[in-house]
């Protein structure tokens, strides 16, 4: 059976059709074509598949895309602002915050909201915020270093 439902993503307003099972990654991925949300694992494990859902990170693999039906989903294509990159992103990019890219989407996200909630993270509290995402290509220095540096560009914004 199929349901439609209807998804604020990125800022838009978007009608799909899904299968009741349809996880919220296939509809973003397949049926809304937004491909910059990575599937992993597909267990919830490593954290590629993280999405902003009414502001807070979550797993768009365990997800169903009825259960967010009327809610707003932010992935990484819509976190950048129309001067081009977010701050965070910059920061990534600035302090080589990724390798081969898999996982940085999920990152990306991840960091947002926690820099939303705590502007001035310490070291120990960035390792915390990002814990529930995996990276298998760096030693996560430069991923801390990404997030510091962020958090002083948007301390300069404001």
């Amino acid at each position: 059976m199929e349901h439609e439902i209807t998804l604020v993503v990125n800022g838009d307003a978007r009608r799909v059709r899904v299968p009741g099972r349809r996880l919220l990654s296939d509809c973003l991925r397949h049926d809304l074509g937004l491909t910059g949300t990575h599937v992993g694992c597909e267990h919830g494990v490593c954290g590629c598949c993280t999405v902003l859902l009414d502001g807070l990170p979550v797993r768009s693999c365990l997800t169903f895309a009825v259960t967010v039906d009327g809610h707003e989903i932010t992935t990484v294509e819509g976190l950048a602002g129309p001067d081009g990159l977010s701050p965070v992103q910059r920061a990534f990019a600035e302090c080589h915050g990724l390798q081969c890219g898999f996982c940085t989407p999920g990152f990306l996200c991840t960091v947002t909201a926690l820099l939303r909630d705590n502007p001035a993270p310490t070291d120990e509290e960035v390792r915390e915020g990002i814990s529930g995402n995996l990276c298998r290509c760096t030693g996560y220095q430069n991923i801390t270093k990404a997030v510091h540096r962020a958090a002083e560009l948007l301390a300069e914004e404001t």
